[in-house]
């Protein structure tokens, strides 16, 4: 019998390691990536917000690449650490109150 290929838990999309419904934090594979994607950016890891990758395709080289602009490095749709500074600038106000 032939053995299938599991289906990967996690995707990496320009650094960004994401599970494969393009979310950082996702109850459905219980899979949490923001300490990895935080340190990767040189921050140490907080309770925030995940962020969700947006819509994207794989190229003919295997590499993600935004629908939107089809560019596999796209600061406008994969800026994860501006997008990760945000989340956690808001997860410190929040712990502020």
């Amino acid at each position: 019998m032939a053995e299938i290929a599991p289906t990967p838990a996690t995707i990496e999309i320009n650094d960004g390691v994401f599970c494969t419904h393009f979310k950082e934090v996702c109850a459905e594979c219980e899979f949490d990536g923001r300490e990895e994607n935080d340190a990767f950016y040189g921050f140490e890891f907080i309770d925030r917000e995940g962020i969700e990758a947006p819509a994207g395709i794989v190229n003919k080289d295997g590499v993600y690449q935004c629908k939107k602009h089809s560019n596999a490095a796209c600061t406008q749709c994969y800026g994860w650490k501006k997008q990760i500074t945000r989340a956690r600038a808001v997860a410190k106000k929040a712990g502020k109150k």
